[in-house]
């Protein structure tokens, strides 16, 4: 493997350093600052004790680890304790105006945090109380941010939902190892959901994934859950995939996955198909000959070339190819919502089309929108009607 990491690796450091000075700003970037209600955990070192290290059993990284100065990790591995305080504040209850005000004051921050779990609104909540025992669990695509996850939160919590945020750091996707600092975190949410949904009768577990990251976080929640506390599997009552799956190792998906984390709406993966004005036709062809400009060209070809090794070196395949086939063959028996787009440039439509199928003919309870015109993991901001009809039947 290091005799053709080395040049591979150089190549996509050369890619990244030629993007390295444009402004990229990030999608939904009027949300300036979180509200004070949010429960977080904290962003600094100094507020958090360090995790235990990764296990020595692997040293196997995508990318060499200097390449982390491209990327400053802004969200360091939460302690065990530090989740447990947090988990006592995500405790809801039907409080007075008066508890509200005895209640700790939590920090509110606009850096990046590990998760985020925010409080149902108490207004919402009494004509349906089952609504403050559901938490709709969001794990993010590659390189969002809290901020781009507050308004599905909102939303769910505007209807009595709980809500927690989850965000991978870039840092620890681009060093990622088996078993290393990116799965620790997603060990930490799991055990943290186990505890809630064992708090008391009644409490439901619904997933909102976004992107092939997200619904791959989700998988590794999953085999958390069936090795820690199998029963706590039962309480997930529902799934919604945005823009996912691709259910196979594919170096052309992560390399444009990569390339739009890094390009943002610089990318071609942001560009969707032209406004369908006829009722009877599908526009989507126009859109087909748009080209990347020359900077994410390179980039692409270097990321493609560099995942088709990376993806096919044993270790890193097995370990997602097994979360891939449970996420295939042994999901929870609860309905799944795929919402999707034929415009979208890095997961291609036929792809989940293909996924939902298959799951149809093992007996799952599936449902699936075809948006037609949205880019990538944009389909609720292009239609949020649209989008927010879709989860109803699944509460």
């Amino acid at each position: 493997m290091a005799s053709f990491h080395r040049p591979l690796s150089a190549m996509a450091v050369a890619a990244f350093a030629a993007v390295s000075s444009i402004e990229l700003p990030d999608k939904f970037s009027h949300h300036h600052r979180l509200p004070d209600d949010v429960v977080s955990l904290p962003a600094n070192k100094t507020e958090a004790t360090t995790a235990p290290s990764a296990p020595p059993l692997s040293g196997l990284q995508f990318f060499p680890r200097n390449l982390q100065a491209f990327y400053p990790a802004k969200a360091p591995v939460a302690s065990l304790p530090v989740i447990q305080t947090v988990y006592q504040y995500a405790k809801f209850a039907k409080t007075s105006p008066e508890q509200e005000a005895a209640l700790p004051a939590i920090p509110s921050s606009s850096s990046d945090v590990l998760y985020r779990w925010h409080l149902p609104d108490p207004r919402a909540c009494g004509g349906s109380p089952d609504r403050s025992q559901t938490v709709v669990v969001l794990l993010g695509w590659l390189g969002s941010k809290q901020k781009h996850l507050k308004r599905y939160a909102d939303w769910y919590t505007s209807r009595g939902f709980h809500a927690v945020t989850f965000t991978l750091p870039m840092s620890d996707i681009v060093s990622y190892n088996v078993g290393g600092k990116a799965e620790k975190n997603v060990e930490m949410l799991s055990e943290h959901l186990g505890d809630w949904v064992r708090e008391e009768d009644g409490k439901k577990i619904v997933f909102h994934t976004f992107s092939n990251t997200g619904w791959l976080c989700y998988g590794v929640i999953l085999e958390n859950l069936q090795r820690q506390d199998p029963s706590a599997v039962e309480k997930i009552k529902g799934s919604i995939i945005d823009s996912a799956p691709v259910a196979v190792p594919d170096s052309q998906v992560w390399a444009l996955g990569f390339s739009a984390a890094i390009m943002k709406k610089h990318s071609v993966a942001t560009k969707g198909a032209a406004p369908n004005t006829r009722s009877d036709v599908v526009v989507v062809e126009s859109q087909k000959d748009i080209r990347p400009a020359a900077t994410e060209a390179v980039l692409l070809s270097a990321l493609e070339k560099f995942f088709d090794l990376v993806l096919n070196y044993p270790a890193v395949n097995r370990r997602l190819s097994g979360v891939m086939e449970l996420l295939s063959s042994n999901q929870p028996n609860c309905p799944q919502l795929y919402i999707y787009s034929s415009a979208d440039r890095v997961i291609p439509a036929k792809s989940v089309e293909s996924f939902v199928e298959r799951q149809r003919k093992a007996g799952c309870e599936v449902r699936s929108r075809d948006t037609v015109s949205s880019p990538h993991v944009d389909h609720y901001r292009s239609n949020p009607g649209l989008y927010t009809s879709q989860p109803a039947p699944l509460f």
